[in-house]
């Protein structure tokens, strides 16, 4: 079964194998195999209260190795999008029941096409946008002043910690089976790295204002991704194709009201720092091998799945929680002073965080969730998810 039909498509670099970009991804390879169908999110893990969604079926699909991969979707409700009252909203973003009603009828007619292409970036060549995009992203003079404003950023855009105990109808399991179905999605399509942490961002922002019902928490997610693939990448799939992976659990439409519902949660705040973006800042600053960048680019990435204690550190934070743990298990270093030079952050300011990443590194073969472990299993990440971890840190 081939995904969505198109033509092939390109990507925007990821700058994920790498530690200085070498040049711009070449077109996206329209790939054959499977749905990447989101897994049943309440067999492990009952929410507290009882929902009234009917529970969606159990899909099992051939990939093209032969062996059998199940995939079970979200339990849905009969009815269209429904967004339950928030319990604890911002107060700029805060949406009453009517309002979101009145908002979904509003945008009923109002149903447009996700595909977007800078058409400046179409006469570019591949050498050319290289250069282009290595100038926004590692300007060394401006690198102070950038590093700043994102450190300024990363506090006004981050989701309100503990945000999962004042959900009525979902868990932190179910989040986590969502995010890895998310990291999938994204491999699937040969999405950038960044777009993944956007996704995750959104997600967890609108999900610290909005009570969602579990049967609609796979649409978040899928519009979640939708809005950061359009941010991110140069050729975004269409919203046809991301309503074909949830294996056609929602249609276009409720996915288009429910990306306009993020929109307006979110205050169309698209652009917040993540720690992919301070990792790559840090790495700047001081350079390592391209396997420690890998390995730390990884348990950043691995952090994503648990919202707790994660969620309560900032980006800048994680990253360079990352940073120190793969440093240390690659070349018994933690954290550089040049780096402490950077960003203030001193080792025991990171250790917190420093010790849950390691306590998830250690859990992380044994984990359920398997998508970025077998992601940076690849050659292109020098295959750093097999790498064993240290079973210990020198941290008081």
């Amino acid at each position: 079964m081939s995904f969505g039909g198109r033509a092939p498509l390109a990507s925007r670099s990821s700058q994920d194998n790498i530690l200085v970009p070498r040049g711009i991804d070449g077109p996206r390879v329209q790939k054959v195999g499977q749905r990447v169908v989101l897994g049943v999110l309440n067999e492990n893990e009952p929410p507290s209260r009882v929902s009234n969604a009917g529970a969606k079926c159990v899909s099992t699909v051939n990939n093209p190795t032969g062996s059998k991969k199940v995939l079970t979707c979200l339990s849905t409700s009969a009815t269209g999008v429904y967004v339950d009252k928030p319990r604890e909203v911002h107060s700029d973003t805060s949406l009453m029941v009517a309002e979101e009603l009145q908002l979904l009828e509003d945008v009923e007619n109002n149903v447009y096409s996700g595909s977007c292409m800078d058409t400046s970036m179409q006469s570019l060549s591949e050498d050319d946008q290289y250069l282009l995009l290595q100038d926004i992203s590692f300007a060394e003079e401006y690198a102070e002043e950038i590093h700043q404003h994102l450190r300024d950023s990363e506090v006004k855009c981050r989701p309100k910690p503990g945000y999962m105990s004042k959900q009525p109808d979902i868990t932190t399991f179910m989040r986590t089976v969502l995010v890895d179905w998310l990291v999938e999605v994204s491999e699937e399509y040969r999405l950038c790295s960044e777009t993944i942490y956007l996704a995750v961002n959104y997600l967890d922002r609108f999900l610290s204002c909005m009570s969602v019902l579990r049967g609609k928490l796979q649409l978040v997610g899928t519009a979640a991704i939708l809005l950061a693939a359009k941010y991110e990448e140069i050729y975004p799939p269409e919203v046809d194709e991301f309503v074909y992976i949830t294996d056609d659990t929602y249609t276009k439409r409720q996915l288009l009201r429910m990306e306009h519902l993020l929109l307006k949660v979110l205050a169309f705040d698209m652009s917040v720092p993540t720690s992919h973006q301070f990792l790559m800042q840090y790495m700047m600053v001081e350079s390592v091998c391209n396997k420690t960048a890998n390995l730390a680019l990884y348990l950043s990435e691995l952090s994503l799945l648990d919202v707790d204690p994660f969620v309560q550190y900032v980006p800048s934070k994680v990253a360079a929680a990352a940073y120190c743990l793969a440093n240390y298990t690659l070349n018994r270093s933690l954290w550089p002073e040049a780096l402490y030079a950077f960003t203030g952050y001193t080792l025991a300011e990171i250790s917190p965080c420093l010790k849950a990443l390691h306590k998830l590194y250690l859990s992380a073969e044994n984990r359920p969730q398997q998508a970025i472990r077998e992601k940076y299993k690849s050659s292109k990440y020098c295959s750093v998810s097999l790498i064993k971890p240290v079973e210990s840190l020198p941290l008081p």
